[in-house]
């Protein structure tokens, strides 16, 4: 049976009218150079995946379209995406299957093939519908892939309960990882591997901007041992650490040599309030 998904960040981190929810869209992909590090378009062959923020448009949806214009040119229209699970519940490692995620730009499949041979390929992954029912971080990736694919793609999402501190995330989500650049080596169709992750959380600018910039070093790297000992050591308020590991280690299996920082901002670059922001980045591998 067909599981429909309804779009539960719908008027809450994006608009819930369509027609809205386009402009928002191209809003946001005309401010994405504002402030970009880079402004150069990477050859779209070697793209292998990047990290995107989940938070509402008006906040970090520029941030987020800086990567997915990389999409314009030639496009990778499957992707796996890799998110928090916010309320922690359910299994730690969570993907599903025969679903369709709606959104008010329509409906987005997800690809039972790789979602098989996920499930073959790593024991830590379960079926459950749990953690996907109210988590944003997924979601709002959808309508920026619906902008440039219409319906014609699909996904696969994977929810990871994070846990700080735990020593165990780094080997688990780096065995995620291996799975995944496995899996998609196996795959006739071309894939991207997607985290989707805010960065420091209610914190001054400038203590977003030191740390965030540290763990954005270590990522560039693709040194997932150096980011997770970073995470750590500063308790730094990133709520995909996991995602971004597994990602990590996935494009590096898959042929990437390193990350480009595309663009960074906070929350407060579009509020003006810089006591307690969040941060934002995205990333290409």
């Amino acid at each position: 049976m067909l599981f429909v998904r309804p779009p539960v960040a719908a008027g809450r981190f994006y608009d819930l009218e369509k027609d809205k929810l386009r402009r928002q869209i191209d809003v946001a992909f005309r401010h994405a150079d504002d402030g970009a590090k880079s402004k150069g378009r990477p050859k779209l062959q070697k793209i292998r995946g990047g990290i995107v923020p989940h938070a509402g448009y008006e906040y970090s949806g520029s941030v987020a379209a800086k990567f997915y214009s990389l999409l314009a040119e030639k496009p990778v229209r499957n992707c796996i995406i890799i998110g928090p699970n916010h309320n922690m519940f359910g299994y730690r490692f969570a993907t599903m299957k025969n679903s369709l995620w709606k959104t008010p730009l329509g409906g987005a499949a997800v690809h039972e093939p790789m979602v098989d041979a996920l499930m073959r390929g790593c024991e830590l992954l379960q079926i459950d519908v749990t953690p996907h029912q109210n988590e944003h971080s997924i979601e709002v990736q959808l309508p920026f892939l619906q902008s440039r694919f219409g319906d014609d793609f699909k996904f696969v999402p994977i929810a990871i309960a994070n846990e700080l501190g735990d020593p165990s995330m780094l080997d688990a989500c780096q065995k995620l990882g291996s799975a995944i650049a496995e899996a998609v080596h196996g795959s006739k169709d071309d894939w991207l591997v997607i985290a989707s992750s805010d960065f420091s959380h209610y914190v001054p600018q400038n203590v977003a901007e030191e740390t965030d910039g540290a763990l954005l070093k270590a990522i560039v790297k693709l040194n997932e041992k150096m980011f997770f000992e970073r995470v750590n050591e500063m308790n730094a308020g990133i709520c995909g650490f996991g995602p971004v590991i597994a990602t990590m280690a996935a494009v590096k299996k898959l042929g990437a040599k390193k990350g480009t920082l595309l663009k960074y901002a906070t929350s407060g670059n579009a509020t003006n309030e810089y006591d307690s922001v969040v941060g934002y980045a995205s990333v290409v591998f």
